[in-house]
C-alpha cells in the first residue's frame, strides 16, 4: 500500500516548479518541501525566496526524503535529470513531471528509472515568463492537470497524485499518453508554432519597420507576441519530442490554410463566412467551459 505524501521534491525551479512550491506552501503547509535546480544562480535565488525547506546543491540529496518527486525540467533534459536523482530516490517514491508531451517523457523516465513508480503529469497552465520569481500559487487554479499513468499503475498512487493537484486548485483528468500528445499538439503545440512563425514573419518584412510593427500592434498580434515570448528551450524540446503528433496536426493545418488561400483568391465570401462562423463557435464553447472569460479584449484593463 502506498503511504501518504508527506515530503515533496521539486526538480527544476522555474515558472512551473516555483509555482508548485508556492502552491504547496499555501495549500499543503504540513508537507516537507525540497527543491533543486541545475543552475546555481536559480538555487541561490530560490533560497532567497524561501521556496522550499531545503535546496541542496546535490540533486540526489534533494530527493532523498521525498515521497513525491516532480520533474519540472525541459523535456529534452528529462532523462539526464532523472539519472541525476536516481542515487537518492526512495524505492517507494512516486516520480511525476510537468512536461507538455507525455509518451516521450514516460520513455525517458523509464529509461533512467526502470524500477520507479512513475506517473507522468501535465498541468495545462503557464505564462510567457520564466524563472523562480515568475511563479505564483494560483497558477493552477481551475486549470486542467492531465495524468497519464501506465496500465497497471498502483491506483492508490494515481489517486494521491490527483488529490495533490486538486489541493493546488487544478482539475484532474486521466488520459492515455499518446492521446494526450495528439490533443496537446492541437490545443497548445501548433498554436505556439504558429505564433513563433507569425511574429518571425512580421520581423522579417522589409516593407514594414520593426518600430511600426511594435507601435501599431493590434490585439491579435499582441496575443501572438505573448505566446512567442515563451521559453525557447522548453518549446524546442517539445517540438522535437512530440514531432509525430505535431507533424500530423500541422498537415491538417496546412490543408485548411490552402483552402483559405483558395477562397480568398477566388473571392469565395460564403466559404470564408462559414469557416469564421464555425471557429467563433469554438471560442464560445471555450468560454462556456470556463477556460477563458468573455470580457471585451480578453479582460485587458488597458
Amino acid at each position: 500500500m502506498t503511504k501518504s505524501i508527506e515530503a515533496v521534491a521539486i526538480v527544476g525551479l522555474g515558472l512551473i516548479g516555483s509555482s508548485i512550491a508556492r502552491g504547496v506552501r499555501e495549500a499543503l503547509p504540513e508537507v516537507k518541501l525540497s527543491g533543486y535546480d541545475t543552475d546555481p544562480a536559480v538555487r541561490a535565488r530560490a533560497r532567497e525566496l524561501s521556496l522550499a525547506d531545503s535546496i541542496p546543491d546535490d540533486p540526489a540529496e534533494a530527493v532523498a526524503e521525498a515521497d513525491l518527486v516532480i520533474m519540472c525540467v525541459p523535456v529534452g533534459a528529462m532523462e539526464a535529470a532523472a539519472r541525476a536523482i536516481a542515487p537518492g530516490l526512495k524505492f517507494d517514491a512516486i516520480v511525476s513531471d510537468v512536461g507538455s508531451c507525455k509518451a516521450p517523457v514516460l520513455r525517458a523516465l523509464r529509461n533512467a528509472l526502470p524500477d520507479a513508480l512513475i506517473i507522468p503529469g501535465h498541468p495545462i497552465a503557464g505564462t510567457e515568463k520564466s524563472g523562480p520569481d515568475a511563479g505564483f500559487a494560483a497558477l493552477f487554479h481551475r486549470r486542467w492537470c492531465i495524468l497519464t499513468p501506465e496500465p497497471g499503475t498502483n491506483a492508490q498512487a494515481v489517486e494521491q497524485i490527483a488529490h495533490f493537484w486538486e489541493a493546488l486548485g487544478a482539475k484532474v483528468e486521466i488520459m492515455d499518453p499518446e492521446r494526450h500528445d495528439l490533443v496537446l499538439a492541437v490545443t497548445s503545440h501548433l498554436p505556439h508554432l504558429i505564433a513563433f512563425t507569425i511574429v518571425g514573419t512580421a520581423s522579417h518584412l522589409e516593407e514594414v519597420t520593426e518600430g511600426e510593427v511594435i507601435k501599431y500592434s493590434a490585439g491579435g498580434f499582441r496575443d501572438f507576441t505573448r505566446i512567442a515570448a515563451s521559453d525557447p528551450t522548453m518549446w524546442r524540446d517539445v517540438f522535437l519530442a512530440n514531432n509525430e503528433a505535431v507533424l500530423e496536426v500541422l498537415q491538417h493545418f496546412q490543408d485548411d490554410l490552402d483552402g483559405l488561400v483558395k477562397a480568398i483568391r477566388s473571392g469565395d465570401g460564403a466559404a470564408l463566412f462559414d469557416w469564421f462562423s464555425r471557429t467563433r463557435d469554438i471560442r464560445r464553447a471555450i468560454v462556456y467551459e470556463g477556460q477563458d472569460v468573455a470580457a471585451p479584449d480578453f479582460g485587458r484593463s488597458t
